[in-house]
């Protein structure tokens, strides 16, 4: 058994190891708030123009703009979206995990072939990639310094700008979606090229709409299309976010809650060790006594 001394330590550490895990889960919580309403204001407006797309898009040909032009994915690009800090449970490695079986089951032979590149949004999966060597193309982990929809835009710029050059012919991005504070799930969504919305026969008369269009529909689609691109790399890096304070809030408190029970048996063992030494001084101290009085 540990001498007391060694006991006495390992409870002061893990007091102090609770408190820090507790003061993280209050700052995530506080933190959870704020990417909460920034990405449940953002929803409703990415979901109806998505939505409102569709609709106008629907009887368009592909050429009619070129981030809807289907093309063979020989050169695929991977927009992985984590964080730049641990202590969040699985949530870091489950965006790798994801984005590496998406690359295994879709895109093997592309990556045989090198054509396989990775936008890293955030330092946990920009580093991932880079030791792996990977090709990961620039560094974007200032976005999270100063969130907002013109810095995110930068990023999907780049990345549309690439598509039309013909250095990808195919990308999708993998996050964190956002549930509730305990859940967050996994989401793999392609980006470009615009994937067309396939409507079943009895949805056509309800989805159409005629609209009175000012100007062409076709100009119009060719505003809303690079819009919608913007829009949805920006929900979903919002989405990662509050993904990410949610699960770290998480990780902290089921630390906080072993932090309790690792105290509670190192004060069992403490007391456990204390009275052993008691009785054990007590036991030479009766046996001191009666040598001396048997003298």
């Amino acid at each position: 058994m540990a001498n007391l001394k060694e006991v006495r330590n390992r409870i002061s550490s893990v007091s102090s190891t609770q408190q820090i895990t507790k003061a993280m889960k209050m700052v995530s919580a506080a933190k959870l708030k704020r990417a909460t309403n920034a990405i449940v204001q953002l929803r409703p407006y990415a979901s109806k123009l998505k939505e409102l797309l569709s609709n106008l898009s629907a009887s368009l040909e592909d050429g009619s703009s070129p981030f809807l032009q289907q093309r063979e994915p020989v050169k695929v690009l991977i927009v992985a979206v984590s964080s730049n800090r641990g202590l969040a449970g699985a949530f870091n490695a489950n965006v790798m995990k994801t984005a590496n079986n998406l690359i295994a089951e879709k895109y093997s032979e592309q990556l045989k072939a090198g054509n396989v590149s990775i936008v890293a949004i955030g330092k946990k999966s920009q580093e991932f990639y880079e030791r792996r060597k990977y090709n990961v193309i620039g560094n974007n982990n200032e976005l999270y310094n100063n969130l907002n929809f013109a810095n995110a835009s930068l990023i999907t710029e780049s990345i549309m700008e690439g598509f039309l050059k013909g250095q990808y012919d195919r990308v999708e991005i993998v996050y964190n979606h956002f549930k509730n504070a305990a859940m967050q799930f996994l989401i793999t969504e392609q980006l470009l090229p615009v994937p067309k919305t396939e409507l079943k026969k009895d949805e056509v008369k309800t989805a159409q709409v005629d609209y009175i269009l000012e100007p062409s529909q076709e100009e119009i689609v060719a505003e809303l299309i690079p819009k919608n691109i913007k829009i949805q790399l920006y929900r979903a890096v919002l989405d990662s976010v509050a993904s990410e304070h949610g699960a770290r809030m998480t990780a902290m408190d089921k630390a906080t809650e072993n932090a309790g029970d690792l105290l509670k048996a190192l004060k069992l063992a403490y007391n456990q060790a204390r009275q052993a030494a008691i009785t054990t001084e007590l036991t030479e101290i009766v046996s001191g006594a009666a040598a001396l009085s048997s003298n």
